[in-house]
């Protein structure tokens, strides 16, 4: 049994931190994958470069550079763009959506090429065949084309979700009070980092269990044909 010292609630209200920091950008981390994986098959030169460009650098450039670049560099930038506009307060940006910004960015980025792989897996026929029955282009893909998309995007959507749980670790080193920030800080006070960086760990593994659990039910309710094969067997198996 984990003697925590008194540090207990603080790692909980990390571990909520952390969780909130990771669907946040899970949610930015799919537009962003999804409007760069449309450009690039979009056909329009302009948008293929920017959507290549776009996951080229960031896939090139260690995770922890992105998050330092867009806390240190983003007020920066975002101060030199008010300044056309009048504007020449401070700009503060705060560590949590700093680190979502990163992390959102960083997602997208793999993102980006899991959904353009997803989408290329679906026949041309299929657009195709909606067109010629007077479906326009948005109603396609948002009927026909994006359930499908889902069902074979999922697994490798599964396993960036993991990954970009991981790297909410990255968030405490500019400040923000995660999971990771309240674990250094008890192994600094109490002089027992063993026993709090095994309790990250072992919070860390059940968050990804339940992700695991999650992504595995999300994969089962997308495709209906496997749920029905693997109710054929369950039958086939008590006959």
């Amino acid at each position: 049994m984990f003697e925590l010292q008194g540090y207990g609630p603080l790692l909980i209200k990390g571990t909520i931190l952390t969780v909130k920091l990771g669907l946040a950008s899970l949610i930015f981390g799919l537009i962003f994958g999804l409007l760069g994986a449309l450009a690039k098959l979009s056909g329009i030169w302009i948008l293929e470069k920017i959507a290549n460009a776009y996951t080229t650098i960031v896939r090139g450039i260690p995770e922890l550079l992105v998050v330092f670049f867009i806390f240190f560099g983003g007020s920066v930038i975002l101060a030199a763009l008010l300044k056309q506009f009048g504007y020449t307060g401070r700009i503060d940006i705060s560590q949590f959506w700093a680190g979502v910004a990163a992390l959102s960015i960083m997602f997208g980025a793999y993102a980006t090429e899991v959904f353009r792989m997803a989408i290329q897996d679906i026949p041309k026929g299929q657009w195709e065949s909606a067109q010629s029955i007077g479906m326009s282009s948005l109603q396609t893909f948002r009927r026909i084309i994006l359930p499908q998309m889902w069902m074979v995007a999922l697994p490798g959507l599964g396993n960036l979700t993991l990954v970009l749980l991981k790297d909410t670790a990255l968030v405490s080193l500019i400040g923000l009070q995660d999971l990771m920030y309240f674990s250094q800080r008890a192994a600094q006070s109490t002089q027992q980092p063993f026993t709090f960086f095994l309790a990250a760990a072992f919070i860390y593994l059940a968050l990804t269990s339940i992700i695991t659990v999650l992504m595995m039910w999300f994969e089962d309710r997308a495709n209906p044909a496997a749920r029905y094969a693997k109710k054929l067997r369950k039958l086939g198996g008590k006959s």
